[in-house]
């Protein structure tokens, strides 16, 4: 597959200088880039290595000098990182499912397999399915019974969706995925170790001999339009009612949900997040990597949290969150800056005696 400066402008909206009929057929880094590639150099700091690479066309920041950079073409771009976005959608081929229904796919005869789609080889569909037009089903999959999956969506290699999930339009699901297991909800028949903690907020009190009796997931997953799943995260179902996550809500890999949790529209998980059950995010909401939220409580519209932040309470609307627990971020850089001082000033106070 290859592509015309010209297809690549027109697709990204962006203008371009040169001859727009050279053809190439992979983005590269400007060192590396043979005379096929398109060099992706969209900052000034890349211009020197396109005196190393060998490319003829760039994509470049706004008001380079393309003819002194020695190029034949080049394409103009203001927002790098949205462009980028663009270019790799438009040269991405996809993973490779044959059209149709693989003969090796094993499908129940009650489930309904939209026009278009293509069903890999290994795919279990169980009762009463329900995959909408031009899905792409990869290998080792299995969808469960009763479970309704909306158009154009992608599910990789060895994805489980559980029993009566119910998935928009546009999801994908990257390898491992796992949506709609059991929630991790457990009693004992009398006060446990850890409900007494919770009331006390310290004193486990005598801990009895019992053991610990399962509470079944009657609910399900719902999962609005355009949502992704990382690769080997898991949602569990609700115990009631279902869990939730809205329209445009990404997932990085190894994110967890647990049960009755409610994500809104937009949100943005990184790796490693960890939201216990019964927990509601608002819309927008920002949780970097190994981030984790307590369970019952609420984190509101537009909250952003970085990197490590764990959110024991409720969070209001548009509040910016670090620390461990979480507090507000400048409060948080305040609080590091004072606890570098500390061994210096400890140090002072000895040598005042």
């Amino acid at each position: 597959m290859d592509f015309s400066v010209s297809e690549i402008a027109t697709s990204l909206g962006a203008d371009l200088a040169g001859d727009a009929t050279i053809r190439v057929r992979a983005a590269a880094e400007p060192a590396s880039a043979g005379p096929d590639d398109l060099a992706v150099a969209m900052d000034l700091k890349y211009a020197a290595g396109l005196e190393q690479g060998q490319a003829r066309v760039a994509i470049l920041w706004a008001g380079a000098d393309w003819q002194a950079l020695g190029l034949k073409a080049a394409i103009f771009v203001v927002r790098p990182r949205y462009a980028m976005s663009g270019l790799t959608r438009l040269m991405d081929p996809g993973p490779d499912i044959a059209p149709g229904i693989h003969p090796m796919a094993l499908i129940d005869d009650s489930a309904e397999i939209g026009d278009g789609a293509a069903i890999g080889p290994f795919v279990v569909i169980g009762k009463d399915v329900r995959i909408g037009a031009r899905a792409r089903v990869a290998s080792h999959v299995s969808i469960a019974e009763n479970a309704s999956i909306g158009d154009d969506a992608l599910i990789l290699q060895s994805v489980r969706i559980g029993a009566r999930v119910r998935i928009g339009d546009g999801f994908i699901a990257q390898p491992g995925a796992i949506v709609g297991a059991d929630g991790f909800s457990f009693v004992t028949p009398e006060k446990s170790g850890v409900e007494k903690v919770r009331e006390t907020l310290g004193d486990a009190g005598e801990a009895g001999d019992q053991s610990w009796i399962r509470t079944h997931s009657l609910g399900a997953v719902s999962i609005g339009n355009n949502v992704e799943i990382g690769a080997n995260s898991t949602i569990d179902r609700g115990t009631i009612r279902d869990t939730s996550i809205g329209d445009g809500t990404k997932l990085d890999n190894l994110v967890h949900l647990g049960h009755n949790v409610t994500v809104g529209r937009d949100c943005l998980l990184c790796g490693q997040v960890g939201v216990a059950g019964s927990s509601k995010l608002g819309d927008r909401v920002v949780l970097a990597g190994q981030c984790g939220v307590n369970d019952n409580i609420f984190v509101g519209d537009d909250v952003i949290a970085g990197g490590g932040t764990k959110i024991f309470t409720n969070a209001p609307k548009g509040r910016v969150l670090l620390g461990y627990p979480a507090v507000k971020m400048d409060a948080h850089i305040e609080i590091q800056k004072a606890l570098r001082r500390l061994p210096r000033f400890m140090k002072s106070l000895q040598q005042d005696k």
